[in-house]
């Protein structure tokens, strides 16, 4: 249930609400919007059933949510959600653009990627430290020393930087290096680090799973912010079907589909949701006229020998272009990139 207070409603009226809501031992999240306030309601549906809200003075209606998810959703918040990373801001007709190569492989490699797309736009610097891989043979990436990397190249570019935790017990070590806490695909449904990142104060960016339908991706956000975070980005990233001709099926229509559903930014990865640097440029643009609030791109300054995902990476001079084309559409949409 959400409910709904006046715009007039005094703070008083507002305490009498929710005093009453922990008196039968009901959960409440309160979002301030520019016009009136709305209250979350959580906990135990049979005793939410059973509130008879709307004979409080300040309240305007109660409204029960259908969806199993509440915090996320649109009902509970109208206005789109900023998530504001140390100045950097993603969400609200701010674009935000994370490039990088997809694995820290050497020092080298990773300050001249991030000078690249530095020059080019780019406000976050992406790069995994520990690197989950299908084949236990494949890279698994530089751990701390990585991260550490990361956290250098970042301060010394001017970006904020955002790599992906696959383990509970690094939530630390991740909280000092890193700007932003990317959960993975294949982690969207590991609902114990779910709830450590939400119990962290880093933003976070929730890939959608590998299979995961919009709901379940939804839900994975509602997770993260039951526990009091509230600054999560949305990243779509391709799902699985029968097509082999690209790495996954990028989905466009979450976009549109989660910015009616949620308040929450949505991102969307064109170098992981194709596999294929040739079709990042024109499905980067499409994510943008189709209303994402951001990109997630994968650059590397020599793909030809990068040690993962090089099929997939632009080469500095390809990702000028994508943001110069970008920047338009941007534009034409009513939003910013610089």
């Amino acid at each position: 249930m959400i409910i709904v207070m006046n715009p007039e409603a005094t703070k008083q009226e507002i305490d009498k609400v929710t005093a009453k809501l922990v008196s039968v031992g009901l959960d409440f999240h309160l979002s301030q919007g520019q016009s009136r306030t709305i209250i979350g309601v959580i906990g135990d549906k049979k005793t939410i059933a059973q509130l008879q809200m709307d004979v409080f003075d300040g309240v305007e209606k109660s409204v029960p949510i259908t969806e199993s998810y509440k915090l996320v959703s649109r009902g509970f918040k109208r206005e789109d959600t900023i998530v504001n990373v140390g100045g950097v801001l993603v969400g609200g007709g701010n674009i935000g653009v994370m490039a990088g190569p997809c694995a820290v492989e050497s020092r080298e490699q990773l300050f001249e990627a991030a000078r690249c797309v530095k020059a080019a736009g780019a406000h976050f610097l992406r790069g995994g430290a520990f690197k989950p891989r299908t084949s236990p043979y494949d890279f698994q990436g530089l751990a701390e020393v990585g991260l550490k990397m990361l956290a250098e190249a970042g301060q010394e570019h001017d970006l904020k930087v955002v790599t992906e935790i696959v383990d509970v017990n690094a939530i630390d070590l991740h909280c000092e290096y890193a700007d932003v806490l990317q959960v993975g695909a294949r982690n969207m449904q590991n609902f114990e680090l779910l709830k450590v990142v939400g119990k962290a104060n880093k933003p976070v960016l929730l890939k959608r799973g590998l299979s995961a339908t919009i709901s379940e991706w939804l839900n994975a956000a509602e997770y993260i912010m039951s526990e009091g975070n509230y600054n999560v980005i949305l990243c779509e990233r391709g799902v699985r079907t029968f097509e082999t001709y690209t790495r996954n099926t990028l989905d466009l229509s979450a976009v549109a589909a989660v910015k009616q559903l949620s308040h929450l930014p949505i991102i969307v990865d064109p170098s992981h949701g194709t596999g294929r640097w040739k079709m990042v440029r024109p499905m980067s643009r499409a994510a943008i006229a189709v209303g994402a609030d951001g990109l997630m791109i994968e650059v590397h300054p020599n793909p030809e020998i990068a040690l993962c995902d090089g099929n997939q990476s632009l080469t500095p001079e390809n990702f000028q272009i994508v943001m110069n084309e970008v920047e338009e559409f941007a534009k034409l949409m009513g939003k910013k990139l610089r």
